[in-house]
């Protein structure tokens, strides 16, 4: 067995059996007894983004052995750096990377969307990820279609050229109507689909709700606003109640279909400011998720509604606008008394890049976030932004933060 072999092998033992063994101790008669330490249980995790060929794969057109291998190699990364978990994303522009009934192969993998592959990227991540010890969560974007504004550039069989009602073109960039049921309804069958078909440990959900705002452009929803937002006082109550209703239903999904998984969602990390509601962070971000994405994280948070909340938190510590010393003990709050875990979102794709200020060109910052996040008991571990930053490292951050916090293998919550 060679030696990385063995290394998977041992922590795969690790993680499955709950955790290391102490060294003995001396006891009475001069004889010594093993003693089970109490495993680490934290979240460790990493994200590898599939839209553009971010992080995976490096480029379209690779030959399914080549993507299987670089795939591969990120889960060997996430084992060596002593990480317990990969979000994988699956469904970057209303595709998938695996043999979906309801939507086109993704265009990353062949450069063609609805090219088969002549693999199944999903089945295998799930299968080769806990062959290693590791958890898969799969990673979905409900509502985005495509990243220009031709809906001929997409794949013959795309559900978005069948309903052309359903697309709003906005900030040069295609997308479902939240506002539609018929959508909301489909965007869950077609993610659904892959919890029926792999046992992945969690179905996670990113930052893109309604779109980021473009200024001086309109996101166009105003047919579905005249049929269905009577009820409502204002657009916005009605656009925050679509996307409850995505999170709320799409948490009774899973568990109907696959009880043991799990649903998470990584927020932009402000929900609102202070200025804005007394119950808002010391923050003074351009954007607040409850205002411009109609999402109110809080409120999933505090009524228990997902598994975990993962607010991308990618600011230094000391940022004026975004201070993570602040923001980590506003989420840590929101999250105490919850069913609802908190991990906290790390922007290790900023250490050492020269475009970003003075605290990200320093190895240490991302390490002292962690220091500064074990002061809050609901902070129950890091998700990395993102696998091709953790390779490449480019300062040793990541290298830093498993020296002084990963001494040995965690299992995550549950």
């Amino acid at each position: 067995m060679s030696r990385r072999a063995f290394a998977v092998t041992t922590l795969s033992a690790l993680v499955a059996g709950g955790g290391a063994v102490a060294a003995g101790s001396a006891m009475a008669g001069g004889t010594t007894k093993p003693a089970r330490r109490r495993a680490t249980r934290e979240m460790r995790g990493v994200w590898v983004a599939t839209v553009a060929n971010r992080d995976w794969p490096s480029k379209q057109g690779l030959t399914a052995d080549e993507q299987c291998e670089e795939l591969i190699a990120h889960l060997d990364a996430a084992v060596e750096r002593r990480l317990n978990t990969v979000v994988l994303q699956v469904r970057p522009t209303a595709d998938a990377l695996w043999p979906s009934p309801y939507e086109p192969w993704s265009q990353v993998l062949t450069g063609t969307q609805g090219k088969d592959p002549g693999w199944d990227p999903l089945g295998t991540a799930v299968e080769e990820a806990h062959a290693r010890g590791l958890q898969l969560h799969a990673w979905f974007n409900p509502y985005r279609i495509a990243n220009h504004t031709d809906p001929t550039r997409l794949a013959e069989s795309h559900p978005a050229r069948r309903h052309p009602d359903w697309v709003v073109t906005y900030g040069g960039k295609l997308y479902y109507n939240p506002g539609l049921p018929e959508v909301r309804a489909f965007v869950q069958k077609a993610m659904l689909d892959a919890v029926k078909r792999y046992p992945v440990d969690a179905v996670h959900f990113d930052d893109y709700f309604y779109p980021y705002p473009v200024a001086g452009q309109t996101f166009d929803d105003n047919d579905a606003y005249d049929r269905y937002g009577g009820g409502f006082a204002t657009r916005a109550e009605w656009r925050r109640d679509n996307i409850d209703k995505l999170v709320t239903e799409m948490a009774a999904g899973i568990r109907k279909i696959r009880p043991t998984t799990e649903f998470g969602i990584s927020p932009f990390g402000v929900w609102r400011n202070s200025a804005t509601d007394p119950l808002g962070s010391d923050s003074r971000a351009g954007v607040q998720t409850y205002d411009d994405l109609y999402a109110d994280t809080r409120k999933w948070v505090r009524e228990g509604w997902i598994d975990y909340i993962c607010p991308q938190l990618y600011w230094n510590i000391g940022f004026a606008a975004a201070d993570y010393a602040k923001l980590v003990p506003w989420w840590a709050e929101v999250a105490r008394g919850s069913r609802t875990r908190l991990y906290l979102g790390e922007a290790l794709y900023k250490a050492g890049d020269p475009a970003q200020p003075a605290a990200w060109q320093d190895k240490a910052e991302l390490s002292r976030h962690l220091t500064l996040a074990k002061e809050h008991v609901e902070a129950r571990g890091h998700v990395f932004f993102a696998a091709k930053d953790v390779a490449a490292d480019r300062i040793g951050a990541m290298a830093r933060v498993v020296a002084d916090h990963y001494g040995r293998p965690a299992i995550p919550p549950r």
